[in-house]
């Protein structure tokens, strides 16, 4: 047993490594382990269900990295097994099944952008399929057996679709059950996860001592919340900024968030921090600097992260040329258009055609709202026809198409 001299410095190393978790559980074997400088095994999972990693995911990844970076294992398992199930954590729906096509496609895409963060070398990646494929029906009936319905339906989601009537299907049991087994295969020390993958979690701790095994450690993270501030980041909502996300994008969406969101970004994504941060605070409270500088100084460091500082110093150029200094943009697509058979083409069309709205209703709407330019010219009329000629047509601050009527 480890005295309480030993356990609290223990404990303070694992925090120590983890500054931005949320809650961190740990028994006195792992803080053992730690004390006496053995490399952990830490295990995080991803399943491929979209095909790109965001900002959100970054803040995990993070994590991994500095653990990296203290000598630890990262595993980095590729749920394209259980993917095919889907988690249905904070759903009230049952999840449609993916396909084997889309998992693979998406796996690939993961695959690449994992390591614009880890070290690949030093990173150890797997794919659940590997044993969970050769499972089989009495592997998959022992380890439901390790597991109650009753302690299932204490799951938020599990709790309340059953007491609403909403259905739930019996795969989706499954889900939480394989992402354990992950850890016991991996026998793995510690598991890395957001705070929504709490029951999970804890999971793979129930199933390890149910096999004999030392119960895993648990890293969760806060939650990331998305341009629209309420939401988490999730490419599902459309309010995500990706890591692959060109430069001059990355930049123009960091720039868009609030100034209340740009310091909970700067809490989580930031190597800014301490008493820099505090003081950033400081000045923007007493107005002796603006927070449009605080947060060109965000962007500029995520920019320079994932691509270079090269492209974050034109990223900003761009962005103050487009959106301050109301110069268009030096990459502006082009489109040669048809008029109609009168030789002339009715705005709302053509803004269409261009790809600058979805549906004529949607350029009816922005015209109305003043969101529309022809040669940097308001337009105000919905039924404006254009005649033969090259027209630099804009709809909102950022889409733009040089449009040819012929």
């Amino acid at each position: 047993m480890l005295d309480d001299t030993t356990f609290g410095m223990a404990h303070n190393l694992l925090s120590d490594l983890a500054p931005r978790a949320k809650e961190i559980i740990a028994d006195e074997h792992l803080l053992g382990k730690l004390e006496a400088g053995v490399s952990l095994k830490v295990k995080a999972g991803f399943d491929p269900t979209a095909p790109d990693l965001h900002l959100g995911h970054s803040v995990l990844l993070e994590q991994l990295k500095n653990l990296q970076d203290h000598g630890h294992e990262i595993i980095i398992v590729i749920g394209n097994f259980t993917a095919k199930i889907g988690d249905p954590t904070g759903k009230n729906i049952t999840r449609p099944a993916l396909s084997n096509e889309v998992v693979q496609k998406n796996t690939k895409t993961y695959c690449d952008q994992l390591f614009k963060i880890l070290d690949k070398q030093a990173t150890t990646l797997v794919f659940n399929s590997e044993w969970l494929d050769v499972l089989g029906s009495s592997g998959l009936i022992e380890l439901s057996s390790k597991y109650t319905v009753a302690r299932m339906l204490e799951r938020d989601d599990f709790h309340n679709r059953f007491y609403s009537n909403h259905a739930i299907s019996i795969h989706e049991f499954l889900y939480p059950l394989l992402q354990g087994y992950d850890s016991v295969v991996l026998k793995a020390d510690i598991e890395v996860g957001g705070t929504d993958q709490k029951f999970n979690l804890l999971m793979g701790r129930e199933l390890q001592k149910s096999y004999g095994m030392a119960p895993q450690g648990i890293i969760m993270l806060p939650l990331l919340e998305g341009l629209d501030g309420v939401h988490k980041m999730s490419k599902s909502l459309g309010n995500y900024i990706g890591i692959t996300d060109d430069p001059k994008s990355m930049f123009g969406k960091l720039m868009s968030i609030s100034d209340d969101l740009m310091w909970r970004y700067y809490d989580m994504l930031s190597t800014v921090e301490g008493d820099s941060l505090r003081e950033a605070k400081v000045r923007v409270s007493n107005s002796q600097e603006n927070p449009k500088d605080i947060k060109v100084s965000l962007a500029k460091e995520l920019v320079s992260r994932y691509w270079s500082q090269s492209d974050a110093d034109q990223a900003e150029q761009s962005f103050f040329r487009q959106f301050v200094a109301n110069e268009v943009p030096e990459d502006v697509p082009e489109l040669t258009i048809s008029s109609d058979n009168t030789g002339f083409l009715p705005i709302s069309k053509a803004i269409k055609i261009a790809g600058l709205v979805d549906s004529h209703s949607e350029a009816y709407r922005m015209i109305s709202q003043g969101a529309v330019k022809c040669n940097q010219d308001r337009v105000s009329d919905r039924g404006l026809v254009l005649p033969s000629g090259r027209f630099l047509l804009q709809v909102g601050k950022r889409r733009f198409c040089w449009v040819t009527i012929t």
